[in-house]
């Protein structure tokens, strides 16, 4: 998934093995994913997507005036936060350790590895079997 604010930038869904980077976005007030050798599109993670970093991961604090901060871990699961609130931003990742780090703090250029998507679900497989449809005519 994508945040609510990337939806105006290109995107496609991770793959198993994709190098990604923390971006910030042009068209966008939040940051997110590309792909190292595509850095204008968003790359869509699913909840449960577990992702390894180069380096300790540095974020930026909630308050600017505390600066930047470091999670010890390399390695993390993407999830959803506030999914009840339209209005907030999403996308988290979660730490070993528990701790949630937004990827909108994430500091730019930071570099992971997709290594794992989750599970599929039956609706999934089912959404995959069932043919697409053209947009049909509005009757006015």
């Amino acid at each position: 998934m994508c945040d609510y604010s990337l939806h105006l930038v290109a995107s496609r869904p991770a793959e198993v093995g994709d190098r990604l980077v923390a971006t910030e976005f042009a068209q966008s007030i939040t940051r997110g994913f590309s792909a190292v050798e595509a850095p204008g599109v968003a790359v869509c993670l699913l909840p449960g997507t577990e992702l390894a970093f180069e380096a300790e991961v540095i974020y930026e604090r909630a308050m600017s005036l505390f600066g930047k901060a470091r999670v010890a871990h390399k390695v993390a699961r993407f999830r959803q936060v506030n999914v009840n609130d339209p209005h907030v931003h999403h996308d988290a990742l979660e730490f070993p350790d528990g701790q949630l780090v937004m990827i909108t703090r994430l500091v730019p250029g930071q570099q992971a590895t997709v290594l794992q998507l989750p599970p599929r679900t039956a609706e999934t497989r089912r959404a995959d079997r069932t043919p697409s449809r053209e947009a049909e005519p509005v009757a006015n």
